[in-house]
């Protein structure tokens, strides 16, 4: 699987599996990893669970611009927090490793504050995505109408994840009608550096 030198983790959804799919990269590539905004600081935040999982040194982490506390979309969250989230404040950070990987929070339209979305982030940043997206039903709607909105944005899809049981019909009807090249990550029994490194290969 041949990745650019930075691009963005999105979803067609919440709970899709981007900070699996972010901590599997993380582990099986000399990369720096980014989370924007965390929304939700109750639980393990998705900087630390990839922070953990992968075995990283602080080196290798840009800490978030913005750290939210409830588990809402990130303009909900905000409000809460009294927090005005500026699109300006969000700039490309300086990186030593051959990759950076911005992970979003969400799908593509989740709001980010109350004019700018996830999908206005990905054009300001300028960068390319890699899209996760589950296996199961209805999982086509979902994952062409994103590769669509980004398509229309001009946002280059490099990649689809397919997160869960392997589904083959999935993958290759994504593949004819999205024209972009799509893996499968399998659900893993354990969830660690080495079984991360292996998923990799396994793509």
């Amino acid at each position: 699987m041949k990745l650019p030198k930075q691009f963005f983790v999105t979803g067609t959804d919440t709970g899709i599996g981007k900070t699996m799919v972010s901590a599997m990269f993380m582990s099986a590539l000399n990369a720096t990893y980014w989370k924007p905004v965390q929304a939700g600081l109750d639980e393990e935040t998705d900087t630390e669970f990839v922070t953990r999982v992968a075995e990283l040194d602080e080196s290798r982490i840009i800490p978030e611009r913005y750290r939210l506390e409830t588990p809402m979309s990130p303009h909900a969250a905000a409000d809460i927090d009294q927090v005005q989230i500026k699109p300006s404040d969000f700039e490309l950070p300086n990186f030593e490793t051959e990759h950076l990987i911005v992970e979003g929070a969400g799908g593509l339209i989740v709001p980010i504050n109350w004019q700018f979305t996830v999908i206005d982030l990905i054009k300001q940043l300028d960068l390319p995505v890699v899209l996760v997206a589950r296996t199961s039903l209805g999982t086509l709607n979902h994952t062409l109408l994103s590769i669509e909105a980004l398509n229309n944005r001009g946002i280059e899809v490099c990649a689809v994840i397919l997160s869960g049981d392997e589904h083959q019909s999935n993958k290759e009807t994504i593949e004819h009608f999205g024209k972009v090249p799509v893996y499968h990550l399998p659900m893993l029994s354990t969830i660690n550096k080495e079984s991360l490194v292996e998923a990799f290969q396994n793509l």
